[in-house]
């Protein structure tokens, strides 16, 4: 009897340990340590080179005519080299005052945004009647009825304007001398009002200074996070300045100074603010300093490099220009990323990288942000949508983008790990000079539209 105690003693013992033992293996393989394998976690490593990115930087200003000629597409194309990515370019409609929009002029402004399109460039366009301080502009009845006629070839071309300036309105479209008494707040209400009912919602438009627009909304108070990229009027209109560092007000761009350039920091978080710099007043100073100041504090994300040149040409010999030409606008880069390296098929996978945003402004229009699965032995790409916009990383901030993103539908196979930031628009979003290049070393690629690797892979089982 005592050996069949014993007997079974030890049976039981043997289970009891065999239990033990598979509950132990059991748990190593979900602790802490072993998940820890089964990712990769890494830090990016930042890239100070200067590169072209959409809607951002230095710019090209070229004026026409009525009777003028179009933008040479040969002349466009070798703006990317110089890293830009943006051209002004101003409609004079001057022989158009008291008429409608005839075909030459249409087929003008089409073939000019068509030759960007083409060259890989986008325009911050204005339509203005006069470049003469003592000029003549159109009554109110002919500007409402050019934008009606200009409606359908901005939504058209909606994908290649970065913005639209409000222009129309006395000497160079800037909204004062007006010789048809444009220059009130009533009448800019009205000519505002009309591009924003006749142009697309993807539109941002600016207007020459702060108190523009307080007047026309009746506000002093910036755009707040919860108006930001909503769309409604008021959150579609930023500021451009075309006597940028000039004195102490630009100009008269500002008339109460401190607090509308706080104004205009706020609102640069949401909106728009651009422009060029003009002749120094007063023994102004625009140097380095006050250069790198302003358009921090500004939130500047383009300006004009052809004027005003002693100022441009100050910077080069000072060697901020290099500065500047990296911190206008946004400036993106990968800081680091936790991700999983296996998964099985039809599984959910975490996602977690975290972005910083090294420039002075954040990116103004939507972008489509994806995790591309590129399988390494077939080649082709497989791309998960991220909800993260992208617009939200603020300038010297950093941000995180955790997702639980699906994998359904991507087979069983080894996959290489990128970010693609594309353009929105279907005709953009597989071009490489529309997506969103990411400040750090050696993540950058042309492939499949512009991507950046994330340097990591997947197995999926």
């Amino acid at each position: 009897m005592a050996t069949d105690s014993n007997y079974y003693k030890r049976l039981l013992l043997g289970v009891v340990t065999m239990c033990i033992m598979g509950w132990v293996t059991s748990c190593k393989k979900n602790s802490p340590a072993q998940k820890e394998e089964e990712e990769t976690k890494l830090n990016y490593e930042i890239s100070y080179d200067i590169f072209p990115n959409p809607e951002r930087g230095f710019t090209k200003t070229i004026p026409t005519y009525s009777d003028g000629t179009g933008l040479n597409l040969t002349q466009l194309k070798t703006f990317r080299s110089q890293n830009i990515t943006l051209v002004v370019r101003v409609f004079y409609l001057n022989l158009y005052k008291n008429k409608q929009l005839d075909q030459p002029i249409l087929n003008l402004i089409q073939t000019d945004l068509d030759k960007l399109r083409e060259a890989g460039l986008k325009g911050v366009i204005r339509f203005a009647y006069t470049d003469d301080i003592n000029g003549t502009d159109a009554p109110l009845s002919i500007v409402e009825q050019h934008i009606d006629q200009l409606k359908s070839i901005v939504d058209i071309n909606k994908d290649v304007i970065a913005f639209v300036q409000a222009g129309f309105i006395g000497a160079w479209g800037e909204w004062h001398s007006s010789s048809n008494g444009l220059a009130t707040t009533e009448n800019e209400r009205a000519v505002l009002t009309k591009l924003l009912s006749a142009f697309p919602k993807e539109i941002l438009l600016q207007v020459r200074t702060p108190r523009y627009k307080q007047q026309v909304y009746n506000t002093t108070s910036a755009l707040t996070k919860e108006q930001g990229f909503g769309g409604t009027d008021i959150a579609r209109v930023g500021h451009h300045n075309d006597c940028f560092l000039s004195s102490t007000d630009d100009y008269g761009t500002y008339s109460n100074v401190g607090a509308e350039k706080q104004y205009i920091s706020s609102e640069g978080l949401y909106v728009p603010v651009g422009g060029e710099t003009c002749p120094p007043l007063g023994g102004f100073s625009p140097n380095c300093l006050e250069g790198r100041n302003q358009m921090k504090l500004l939130r500047w994300t383009y300006i004009n490099t052809d004027y005003y040149q002693p100022t441009l040409s100050a910077w080069k010999a000072s060697g901020c220009f290099e500065e500047f030409e990296r911190g206008l606008g946004y400036r993106l880069a990968l800081v680091n990323s936790k991700l999983p390296t296996t998964a099985t098929v039809n599984s959910s996978y975490p996602f977690a990288v975290d972005i910083t945003n090294n420039g002075y402004a954040p990116a103004y229009n939507k972008k489509v942000t994806s995790l591309v699965l590129k399988n390494k032995t077939t080649g082709s790409y497989s791309e998960i949508k991220l909800n993260y916009d992208i617009r939200d990383c603020k300038p010297l901030a950093t941000a995180s983008i955790v997702e639980n993103l699906s994998l359904a539908g991507i087979p069983a196979g080894e996959y290489a790990l990128y970010l693609k930031i594309a353009d929105q628009s279907d005709r953009l979003k597989a071009r490489a000079e529309y997506s969103v290049r990411m400040a750090n070393k050696n993540t950058w690629t042309e492939e499949n539209g512009g991507m950046n690797n994330l340097l990591s892979s997947l197995q999926i089982k």
